[in-house]
């Protein structure tokens, strides 16, 4: 192999063109951290660029690019799960490794392509494709290998976080901060990946599967979106001391009982402290918690998206390969010799742990109850609530917002969402209750 490594970028969007950026403006760094020049010899795009070095071939057959004898490594920044996934079993086939920004496509296909990647001999990296510049993947992959991991959550979409601070700070409705965040470019045309969390989704799959030792269960994972986050709510929670997240929690329950045990997969609108360390992200800011043992609890804080963010942990994996593609000139071994496994665990002792479902789940929950203002309605609802085995921790009567309705705020201490679902459903068929139940998740992040 030559001193040089030879990159190819497919699609030239925000991301694509922050990495040509990148790499223009920190040459020089890049070769003497690498030893190697890094060089861009083919760009995958539907047109011809004016602004692109004409050094560099462009072509629109991303195929061809996957399969090239003048390309080391393959960058995939064209998003879907499509053309992208086809692109890449494309390029591992030809002895290209790969570096994707592309969460979606992982989450829903990563087992097959890591497997795939694996009997060929190369290495699918995909640190942008959780949190943006944080390099997360690489802290729970190798700084952590050592430590047992027992929960980790995660503000893990920044449109979200922008949504819900605005609504916090400013007291706008969720409707005029949604359209202020596709103004700015935060939330696309069509935002329901981010404000009903399946962007988050499918980030949380990725960072369960290297805490735990399991395959990427996509469809596993429980998903809630902030659609129906209210103001009052918003308000409510910081009059009792807490904040409304939008997070993904990846949690390990150890039981006694096999039946119990297992991982909690969910991303939903949470209640958290207010001197939570998740609770002072705010903004377009992504944040990851991670609980392990023996070091405890650290955060990872940053940029989530964004061209600069998302191009450095691009070119962060490409360093990473480049490394790899080094010691292999060095010492002849197979490109795996020197590989952090793509899921932090050796692929055969990866876990059948069992994903549990959300009547499985264990959380403390906020409840906002609208009822007549009549003799004996608390004592009915929390009556309820005690019947079901759920510990209350405080209650909040409002002054009434309708003639002869009032709202009613209960804490919970946590219990098993199974037992809040038949409670919920009683409370509801009471006669002085006036609407649906409201009800949040609440996590004191301990």
């Amino acid at each position: 192999m030559s001193n040089s490594i030879k990159l190819a970028i497919l699609g030239l969007g925000t991301v694509g063109t922050g990495v040509i950026n990148l790499i223009n403006d920190n040459l020089n760094e890049l070769k003497r951290r690498s030893g190697r020049d890094i060089i861009i010899t083919e760009v995958g795009t539907r047109r011809q660029r004016d602004d692109i070095d004409t050094n560099i071939m462009q072509n629109s057959d991303l195929m061809a690019i996957a399969a090239s004898d003048n390309v080391d490594i393959v960058i995939e920044v064209i998003g879907g799960t499509t053309l992208a996934k086809d692109v890449i079993m494309q390029a591992i086939k030809n002895g290209k490794h790969v570096v994707t920004a592309n969460k979606a496509l992982l989450a829903e296909h990563g087992n097959e392509i890591f497997a795939f990647a694996e009997e060929n001999n190369v290495h699918v990296a995909y640190e942008a494709a959780v949190a943006g510049g944080i390099p997360i993947i690489k802290v729970m992959r190798e700084a952590l290998a050592a430590n047992k991991i027992d929960w980790l959550a995660g503000i893990i979409n920044g449109t979200g976080n922008f949504i819900m601070t605005e609504m916090r700070d400013k007291g706008r409705p969720f409707a005029d901060v949604l359209s202020e965040a596709q103004e700015l470019g935060y939330a696309e045309a069509d935002p329901t990946f981010d404000v009903e969390g399946i962007d988050a989704a499918h980030k949380l799959a990725l960072l369960a599967s290297i805490a735990f030792g399991i395959p990427l269960q996509f469809d596993k994972v429980y998903c809630e979106g902030i659609t129906g986050i209210t103001l009052q709510d918003v308000n409510y929670a910081e009059e009792l001391g807490y904040r409304i997240k939008h997070l993904g929690f990846a949690v390990r329950r150890d039981s006694e009982n096999d039946s119990d045990a297992g991982v909690e997969l969910r991303v939903h609108p949470t209640l958290i402290p207010q001197d939570a360390l998740l609770a002072n992200v705010n903004g377009v800011k992504n944040a990851v918690l991670v609980n392990s043992h023996p070091l405890g609890q650290t955060l990872y804080c940053g940029d989530g998206a964004g061209a600069g963010a998302t191009a450095s942990a691009v070119m962060a994996d490409v360093m990473d390969l480049v490394r790899v593609l080094g010691s292999k000139d060095r010492d002849d071994q197979s490109n795996t010799g020197h590989h952090v496994p793509h899921l932090a665990f050796i692929p055969d002792q990866l876990s059948d742990t069992p994903i549990l479902r959300a009547d499985q789940m264990v959380t403390g929950y906020y409840l906002r109850v609208h009822a007549y203002d009549s003799p004996g309605v608390l004592a009915d609802i929390t009556r309820i609530l005690s019947d079901a085995g759920i510990n209350i921790d405080a209650i909040l009567q409002k002054p009434a917002h309708k003639v002869g309705q009032v709202p009613v705020i209960i804490l919970t201490l946590p219990v098993i969402e199974s037992q809040m679902n038949l409670a919920i459903e009683k409370i509801e068929k009471l006669e002085t209750i006036t609407d649906k139940v409201v009800r949040i998740r609440l996590d004191e992040l301990a």
